[in-house]
């Protein structure tokens, strides 16, 4: 496991913990979409981050509920990570 989230690991957690399924190529084309243009809200977003906790075993930013798009969400997630690893 990598300590890095690919963009198909957040389409995949997307689908996983809010239901949406957003093929991992669109999430790239609109990387700087909001998630809400995407169909996720914030609970969405809240289970997504809660998903990655459990995954990696280490709490995320309090900020990464608060991001408005993949791109944001992705960049604050894996400097968190990769400062943790």
């Amino acid at each position: 496991m990598s300590d890095r989230i690919t963009v198909e690991e957040l389409s995949e957690l997307m689908k996983k913990a809010a239901g949406v399924t957003v093929a991992a190529e669109e999430l790239q084309q609109r990387y700087d979409s909001g998630f809400d243009a995407l169909g996720i809200d914030s609970l969405g977003l809240l289970g997504i981050v809660g998903e990655l906790e459990n995954r990696y075993g280490t709490p995320m930013p309090p900020d990464a509920e608060r991001c408005k798009t993949p791109r944001q969400f992705l960049d604050l997630v894996n400097s968190a990570l990769m400062a943790g690893a």
